[in-house]
């Protein structure tokens, strides 16, 4: 009924209907869509509208087929090209405003006929013309079901297991209020480099270049871009080193770490860098830094951005922090920063909610666990050590945090002050929580050797 669309060449909705087929063939959105724009030739207003498409429709996906299996006489495969042809019409119809409802459905039509499904266009128009129909009654209909999960799952296209657990932790008020956060477009945060400049220079050259930008009151070299963007390499400052991209949460950890010039540090899972870099500026370039990873080819990222960032105390270690013996006993501060779900981050990874399960998490907290007893044994008596997740689930934060403590009386929580303070439980753990903050979720707490 269908054949294999060739290559997009300069039609976002066709780069779009090329990054899907990739996806449901197993690549992660990143890389599909990566790999489309890459045979493509866009303007940056048509890439831009690739990346919506692509990205809403992963992460609308549960919200998407719903709908299309209500609207369908007969079931299509998950896989299937017409239902991908559906997702990216009923997305533009229901959440892309700018678009006309009759240029959703005809550029729809038109991208069948145009990417070898001419098979499939007439079945597409009638579907999408359904829909516009029959929007009011379909949506109508899930929120009459009897599960407030299931309710709250299709609506706002998340998985149950995630629903659930969220409507524990926060309510149903709570929960809306995050999957809301989740589905719009990340923000992006620079942080700037105090080694090259400062704030105010970066600000005023933002501004003369027509971009949006505000400082970041919490963070003292943090800005946020509030405007339009394009093209990171093209903002002022990025050939100067002036700056990097750092989500304000991320730029928190750092500052909780406290690392100081002339130290021995080590950022134990450091790739691509972000923290690394971070942790040489407030160093002021003064003491080593070690950035380790397990993966050779992420660590590249890290020389890249110290190079870009005129960076000299940092090293790069290829290897698993489980197995650095050489380091027992010899540094003054460890940074954590352990892999995990990331669960706090799921506005910036489209497709992270559908891969991840509480298998995932519960797998996840084992290897946190190995990493936080091998790190700690690195630091010398009276050192510190900052664990820090970009999750929000209480498996990898406080149930890997207290059965360490509680085996390792030499061990205890240093309560953060300032702004990280407020944020802080009475246990000195902190929890970020996206649609309370208004940056990505994340967990921190840090620890003293006595």
């Amino acid at each position: 009924m269908s054949s294999t669309p060739s290559a997009p060449t300069s039609n976002p909705r066709s780069v779009a209907l090329y990054a899907l087929r990739q996806i449901v063939r197993g690549k992660h959105a990143d890389d599909a869509l990566e790999k489309a724009g890459n045979r493509a030739t866009l303007s940056n207003l048509d890439r831009q509208l690739a990346t919506e498409l692509v990205y809403g429709a992963v992460r609308q996906q549960r919200t998407l087929n719903v709908l299309i299996d209500r609207l369908l006489r007969k079931p299509e495969k998950p896989t299937s090209d017409l239902r991908l042809l559906l997702q990216l019409g009923i997305y533009q119809l229901r959440y892309m405003d700018r678009i006309p409802p009759s240029a959703a459905v005809n550029t729809t039509v038109n991208l069948a006929k145009t990417n070898g499904l001419e098979g499939l266009a007439a079945l597409t128009n009638g579907v999408l013309r359904e829909y516009q129909r029959q929007q009011e009654s379909l949506v109508s209909n899930w929120h009459q079901s009897d599960s407030l999960v299931e309710r709250i799952g299709v609506e706002y296209s998340f998985p149950d297991w995630l629903v659930e657990h969220w409507l524990e932790v926060l309510g149903e008020i709570g929960t809306i209020e995050l999957c809301t956060y989740f589905n719009q477009s990340p923000t992006i945060d620079l942080r700037v480099n105090q080694l090259k400049t400062d704030r105010s220079t970066v600000l005023a050259a933002l501004s003369e270049a027509g971009i949006t930008a505000v400082p970041i009151n919490y963070l003292a070299q943090g800005i946020r871009l509030t405007g339009k963007v394009g093209a990171i390499p093209r903002l002022p400052g990025y050939n100067e080193a002036w700056w990097s991209v750092q989500d304000s949460s991320a730029q928190l950890v750092a500052a909780l770490l406290d690392p100081q010039p002339g130290e021995v540090v080590v950022d134990a899972c450091a790739a691509p860098g972000g923290k690394t870099t971070h942790i040489a500026e407030l160093m002021n370039d003064q003491g080593v830094i070690w950035s380790i990873d397990s993966s050779q080819s992420r660590l590249k990222q890290v020389t890249q951005n110290c190079e870009r960032l005129g960076l000299q105390s940092v090293q790069i270690k290829t290897g698993d922090g489980r197995q650095q013996d050489d380091l027992v006993g010899k540094v003054d501060r460890v940074l954590l920063d352990a892999p995990c779900s990331g669960l706090g981050t799921l506005h910036r990874r489209a497709d992270a909610r559908w891969q991840k399960t509480l298998a995932t998490v519960q797998e996840l907290s084992q290897l946190q666990s190995e990493l936080l007893e091998s790190c700690a044994s690195w630091v010398k008596p009276g050192g510190t050590l900052v664990y820090a997740t970009c999750t929000v689930h209480p498996i990898e934060n406080a149930q890997v945090i207290q059965p360490f403590l509680a085996t390792h009386p030499e061990w205890s929580v240093s309560s953060p002050s300032g702004f990280l303070g407020s944020l802080a439980d009475s246990d000195g753990f902190v929890t970020i929580w996206p649609h309370h903050h208004q940056m990505d979720g994340f967990f921190m707490v840090r620890l003293n050797k006595v």
